[in-house]
């Protein structure tokens, strides 16, 4: 049994950043995450193989600025780790029950090791290889973009934030991935985004988003995350950034 991070539990000493993902090879499926600029906030994404056909994904956002949270991140992705490879290897489980006791677990430790609430919204899925099924639970983060054949549609908030409620609960919904589908996931920090037109400030929003999701060629994740991040810059006049711009892509290939 993995320790839940009680307060009254030896807390091992976590590092200073988290550990750089290095995302594992997915059997018909093309996985890349890409974030531009130094980063200023509490971004930060990772996936792991839980299982010989399952693969968790996971982008959070943690409240606060880099130099005070660089803890929280790297104890928050101790526990999406641990914790994800526990409820996650077995064959025989179900992958909604397992989110969402991920989830709870992430909640509870982020509200102890922060002594106290700190919003963390979070998108976090499981891929599953077989059945090219998607499990997800989206806790306050901003909605995953789905493009298939027909259209794009939106993965929007199952759930609060993590690290605000100790009780709080997310739901995670499953959807099917058809061949040559793509998911986009991008941090606040994108949609948020300022611009000047006409003389005045707007944000990209998720909207603008959408309409370059909708045209980006499907060649690769990476080019995906960048063509996103290339129209931030230049919605822009590529001033820096105030918040961390991060895109995660995944391409069903096969």
């Amino acid at each position: 049994m993995l320790p839940r991070f009680h307060s009254a539990d030896p807390v091992t000493p976590a590092p200073v950043e988290p550990v750089p993902a290095v995302f594992p090879k997915i059997t018909g499926v093309d996985l890349a995450a890409v974030f531009v600029g130094n980063r200023v906030a509490g971004d930060f994404y990772d996936a792991i193989r839980a299982s010989p056909e399952r693969v968790l994904i996971g982008l959070l956002d943690v409240a606060g600025r880099r130099e005070e949270n660089r803890p929280v991140l790297a104890a928050a992705q101790q526990i999406f780790r641990t914790v994800g490879a526990e409820l996650f290897a077995p064959a025989d489980i179900n992958e909604s029950d397992a989110m969402t006791e991920l989830c709870l677990r992430l909640n509870r430790g982020l509200l102890e090791l922060c002594c106290g609430p700190r919003s963390c919204p979070a998108f976090i899925a499981c891929y599953h290889e077989r059945f090219g099924t998607l499990c997800y639970t989206n806790a306050g983060h901003t909605s995953a973009l789905l493009r298939d054949s027909t259209s794009i549609s939106e993965l929007g908030s199952t759930g609060l934030p993590l690290g605000l409620f100790s009780h709080a609960t997310c739901e995670a919904p499953t959807v099917g991935l058809e061949k040559c589908a793509s998911l986009l996931i991008v941090s606040r920090g994108v949609v948020d985004s300022e611009g000047r037109t006409n003389g005045s400030s707007e944000v990209f929003g998720l909207e603008r988003v959408k309409q370059v999701f909708q045209i980006a060629p499907s060649t690769s994740a990476q080019a995906l995350c960048t063509t996103v991040l290339d129209s931030i810059a230049e919605f822009t006049a590529h001033a820096p950034a105030t918040d961390d711009r991060t895109a995660l892509a995944l391409l069903r290939t096969a």
